[in-house]
């Protein structure tokens, strides 16, 4: 009867054991996720959708991102300010369709121009910083690297997401220790403004058997809340990866494509 209790209290040792290690993720602080996640990624492509929420404001995106040590190369298209337009990151330059209502300020009637947060031309001065943010916060090296100069990981587990297996982890993003690399949605404006009231912004991630982002949320409730908005209010960037080894060439456009809008 010993033998067989014995027994049995191992069996159930072994038991639990093992669904702990089943449990274990693969990573066990935020540089090591940023790491892991950043050299699955190089090299691969994948589309992504994402969604941004901000009070009663709501934004979607679509397109591919490769990702590549020497930087992401993104084609996108977006609602923004309710009119789809359509983006390029190539090169760490962000570039942007002109719709074909507004191309006759363009000289020649050319369909793209470089957008630039600190551009001198009309384009770039109106929505330069919205339109550079709106293409690299979809960029997920960006997001990792993030995460690897001012996360902290707060918690992990297994989760299910869109019925795939994958490794859940939560985290917080140290506003301050991030300078002048600013999470997607905020401006050094903003962050100057509300400097001292918002410390840290929660994030999660969502890395699928290959340690391939499956998920990206970031939530800026904190920096709405700062801003004295109601306690009900949400802010979230929402960004989902798909097909990670999808074939993506993409390029700057064609020079001769690729106009400059004179300064006002």
């Amino acid at each position: 009867m010993r033998r067989t209790a014995l027994s049995t209290v191992v069996l159930v040792l072994g038991a639990l054991l093992g669904a702990c290690d089943s449990d274990a993720v693969s990573f066990a602080d935020a540089r090591a996720l940023a790491d892991g996640a950043t050299s699955a990624m190089d090299g691969k492509a994948a589309k992504f959708t994402t969604d941004v929420t901000a009070g009663t404001m709501r934004s979607k995106s679509q397109g591919q991102a490769k990702v590549a040590a020497a930087g992401t190369a993104l084609a996108m298209t977006t609602d923004f300010l309710g009119e789809p337009i359509e983006l390029r990151l190539a090169g760490k330059t962000v570039y942007a369709k002109v719709p074909e209502t507004a191309r006759e300020d363009v000289p020649g009637g050319k369909p793209w121009v470089k957008v630039s947060p600190g551009g001198a031309d009309p384009f770039s001065q109106v929505a330069g910083g919205s339109i550079d943010q709106l293409a690299k916060q979809n960029d997920p090296a960006r997001a990792l690297d993030q995460v690897r100069k001012a996360g902290t990981l707060t918690g992990s587990g297994h989760a299910e997401l869109d019925g795939v297996s994958a490794e859940h982890y939560r985290l917080d993003v140290d506003l301050a220790a991030l300078g002048g690399d600013l999470p997607a949605g905020l401006s050094a404006e903003a962050v100057t403004e509300l400097r001292g009231k918002v410390g840290k912004l929660p994030m999660e991630v969502w890395l699928d058997d290959a340690r391939l982002p499956l998920q990206i949320v970031l939530d800026l409730a904190p920096v709405l809340a700062a801003s004295g908005a109601p306690d009900s209010a949400t802010a979230k960037i929402v960004t989902r990866y798909r097909e990670w080894g999808t074939q993506a060439d993409i390029q700057a456009p064609p020079p001769e494509e690729i106009g400059e809008i004179p300064a006002g």
